[in-house]
């Protein structure tokens, strides 16, 4: 039986916070809200759940390296100048980078909450 992902669920503190973040500077489209509890963002192949984590981890500090997970984002054209606007709004990125034998150009950055994701541009 095959299986595919539909979904990927991101446990949060400010569900409100990373909705605005991942709309504002990904365009993600807005797909259901329960307002402060829940968000679900189309990213084009798969949807971008946001669920507020539990009560007993809401007054925690937040740990920025906790996961070992990264979100990898597809652009067509335009990654160093989305990079460049990403870092004047202050967000956390990485440098440009590329490896031998993988015809892609990327960079890491960081939402609000320290999830990090990738941008990735084909040669």
């Amino acid at each position: 039986m095959p299986l595919s992902m539909t979904r990927l669920i991101l446990y949060v503190r400010d569900v409100s916070l990373l909705s605005r973040f991942y709309q504002k500077y990904f365009s993600f489209e807005l797909v259901e809200e329960i307002p402060d509890e829940w968000v679900v963002l189309n990213t084009g192949q798969i949807e971008l759940a946001l669920h507020r984590i539990g009560m007993p981890w809401r007054d925690q500090p937040l740990n920025r390296s906790g996961s070992n997970a990264k979100m990898v984002f597809t652009v067509q054209s335009g990654l160093p100048e989305l990079r460049t606007s990403l870092l004047s709004a202050g967000v956390i990125m990485g440098d440009l980078k590329r490896y031998d034998g993988f015809s892609q150009l990327m960079c890491d950055g960081e939402d609000p909450e320290g999830n990090v994701f990738q941008l990735s541009q084909p040669d």
